[in-house]
């Protein structure tokens, strides 16, 4: 008999947050789920990394026959711990979230959904990051666990590149009004970012960010327009960062000082 294969699971918003029981709920008919996840929220966290202080992984009974555990550490460490010391073998697939909250457009860069998903592209394993564009400790995620489960099946039938990581945003629609996926590109989009200051009941100062979501971007092609439109945003994401019309163009243009 065929083995089942392994889905690793994880989120930023910690192991009790909703959105990641909907995903274990929309992928666990898939193969066989693990579950390593933060023990808090870790929202924001992007890339980083646990160095100098321990890291602590606990097993817990928070879903129902699924294997789970919780770390003390960033949606990056659940990987790299889940890896290392608990499957001890590259899983099939590693999905992460639902988030809670957009991770469209530059959001991407600071997400820890995200990052959890590129971590495990890094290795070679087949990655996707699910966000659904609603903050509410009550939101529906009938839409977005269909998304999931649909993304996550063709992540393990289909002969995808061993580093394909997909970043794939939902919108906060009723079934009804939802009109499906589309495969597009990263919006020029990000917040436009200021701090209020404020004074604490002691009388220090204090400062808290705030700011509005700026759509630079009017192309038909992009995260934002499609889930605008009703649809599932699904971007495919790399980290190599390497700009490369800026590496040509500075060959060029410093073609004496440079090689």
């Amino acid at each position: 008999m065929r083995e089942k294969p392994i889905i690793l699971v994880t989120n930023d918003d910690g192991i009790t947050a909703p959105g990641i029981r909907a995903l274990v709920e929309a992928v666990k008919d898939l193969g066989q789920v693990i579950v390593v996840a933060p023990d808090s929220p870790q929202s924001g966290m992007g890339h980083a990394i646990t160095m100098g202080v321990p890291l602590r992984v606990n097993k817990v009974d928070v879903f129902e026959g699924i294997e789970s555990w919780q770390c003390s550490g960033t949606p990056v460490d659940c990987v790299k711990l889940a890896r290392d010391k608990i499957l001890h073998r590259k899983p099939d697939v590693c999905v992460s979230g639902i988030n809670h909250g957009a991770n469209h457009s530059i959001n991407v860069i600071y997400s820890g959904t995200m990052s959890a998903a590129m971590e495990a592209a890094i290795e070679g394993v087949p990655s996707a990051g699910f966000s659904l564009l609603d903050f509410s400790f009550e939101a529906d995620f009938s839409v977005a666990k269909a998304v999931a489960h649909g993304i996550t099946k063709r992540l393990l039938d289909s002969a995808v590149p061993r580093h394909t990581l997909l970043n794939v945003n939902i919108p906060r629609l009723a079934a009804k009004d939802f009109k499906g996926l589309k495969v597009c590109r990263q919006a020029y989009a990000k917040w436009d970012e200021e701090f209020e200051h404020r004074v604490d009941p002691r009388g220090k100062d204090y400062y808290w960010m705030v700011g509005r979501f700026v759509n630079m971007d009017k192309g038909e092609d992009t995260d934002v327009q499609a889930l605008k439109d009703g649809y599932a945003s699904v971007v495919p994401v790399k980290f190599d960062l390497t700009d490369y019309k800026m590496k040509d163009w500075l060959l060029g243009e410093w073609k004496d000082e440079v090689k």
